[in-house]
């Protein structure tokens, strides 16, 4: 059983309006907090979107996560996990980062995750825009490349943005595998469409060995199928799961900065995440959510839903319940 103190806060207790928020309303821990200690899974914000090239509003992405993850209930309900039961939970907050500064912010964010993973925390973050990241890759692949499932429309695998722009939000996982932290050919893109400038990603994927999975298989294939490949190319090792909300079709999840037509419902987008059990999973991101562009909440509610999904298979990976 779990230490009481990071189970979150009932709505049986006080009403899901009242209170200060927090990711789930779990407990918020300061990383110089002694409880720091009993902490497995750490949720954290980067609120920043220095990265982004076109609509952005990602840096507002964290406290609207937090404020819609208040419905988040103790129990999956398709499942029946309740993770909070597994493992030890708690809000860590957010990342401090440089609106001004692309350089610096990367280097705010390294160091942060360098002190959440020394502690032996696994790391489920709320970006943020997609570079964000990179730096957190930074912090969990100091020892070893790990492999990465990544759901999104974009490969973001490209070498540089406006003339030689390197750190963009389409260029993060092209950054990871040049810096080693990531292993190509345990990596999996799955949901990539849309109109494109050219094939300069697809041509990088294939020399280096990672697989992309259009959306067009995606469908055509179905989930499971999908899902089952996707495990059994990251295998039993190290596994990172970067999941961009603009995976999901915009008609499910309208608050994203680049969004493309023809992607998954809320459903499937919940599935996906459900489906990752068995993956050792080290780390896990949520990004892209931009409340400009959606302030009813139901992005930021569906992406707080995939948050919850991943949450069940993190705690399922740190028990040794999961199965491939």
């Amino acid at each position: 059983m779990t230490d009481p103190f990071f189970h979150p806060v009932s709505g049986f207790d006080l009403p899901r309006f009242a209170g200060v928020p927090t990711f789930m309303r779990l407990p918020h821990v300061e990383l110089d907090s002694q409880r720091l200690a009993d902490v497995q899974v750490g949720l954290i914000g980067t609120p920043w979107d220095g990265g982004t090239t076109n609509r952005p509003g990602p840096r507002h992405g964290p406290r609207q996560l937090r404020d819609m993850s208040t419905m988040i209930r103790a129990q999956n309900g398709a499942t029946g996990i309740r993770p909070f039961e597994l493992v030890n939970c708690a809000d860590l907050g957010d990342v401090g980062p440089n609106p001004a500064s692309v350089e610096d912010s990367l280097e705010r964010m390294t160091r942060f995750y360098d002190r959440v993973v020394d502690a032996e925390i696994v790391p489920l973050s709320a970006g943020g825009d997609h570079l964000c990241s990179l730096p957190i890759l930074r912090s969990l692949a100091r020892e070893r490349p790990l492999g990465m499932i990544h759901f999104d429309s974009h490969t973001d695998l490209y070498e540089s943005y406006f003339g030689g722009m390197k750190y963009t939000h389409g260029t993060p996982f092209r950054r990871a595998v040049e810096e080693g932290l990531l292993d190509p050919s345990r990596v999996v893109q799955i949901g990539i469409r849309g109109t494109a400038y050219d094939n300069e990603d697809r041509d990088f994927a294939k020399s280096v060995g990672i697989r992309v999975i259009p959306i067009e298989d995606f469908h055509a294939r179905g989930i499971e199928d999908v899902m089952s490949e996707a495990k059994e190319i990251v295998g039993t090792r190290d596994t990172y799961v970067s999941y961009d909300i603009d995976f999901v079709d915009p008609a499910f999840a309208p608050g994203t900065g680049t969004p493309e037509v023809g992607g998954p419902n809320s459903f499937q987008a919940l599935q996906v995440a459900r489906m990752l059990d068995g993956v050792n999973i080290v780390g896990a991101d949520l990004v892209e959510v931009s409340p400009p562009f959606d302030q009813s909440g139901a992005t930021a509610f569906l992406g707080a839903s995939i948050m919850f999904e991943m949450l069940c298979n993190i705690g399922l990976s740190l028990t040794g319940n999961g199965s491939n």
